[in-house]
């Protein structure tokens, strides 16, 4: 009886052995620096490094974006006033005689039926 108890306790020793010998390969895969998720950490650490560095120029160009679009619109505005007053100037002038002469004798090029009724007709 002993001598059974014996051989229980080496096999199961043995498969004690066996299984931590496997757990030891796949844990040295699984943290592999190239393949395993070591590797997937260190690929993906780099990948945040460079979204984080292109989100900071992505930054910085629409930062000088903005500023140029503010520079663009003040000018605008100030021109827009510019040209506002002279509209506005353009409406005291007084009106020259060939002016005139013009809005007088350029008659239309279309034929307009008179509104007035002939007597008896409609």
């Amino acid at each position: 009886m002993a001598f059974i108890a014996d051989i229980l306790l080496l096999a199961g020793a043995l498969g004690a052995g066996l299984y931590c010998h496997v757990l030891s390969k796949r844990l040295r895969k699984f943290t592999n620096l190239e393949k395993g998720v070591g590797g997937a950490v260190a690929v993906l650490s780099a990948q945040v490094d460079g979204l984080g560095k292109t989100l900071e120029q992505s930054q910085n160009t629409a930062r000088g974006s903005v500023e140029k679009l503010g520079e663009v619109s003040d000018r605008a505005e100030a021109v827009a006033r510019r040209l506002e007053l002279l509209v506005a100037s353009l409406h005291d002038l007084p009106e020259t005689q060939t002016e005139k002469r013009k809005s007088q004798a350029a008659p239309s090029p279309f034929f307009v039926r008179s509104t007035e009724t002939v007597e008896g007709r409609q």
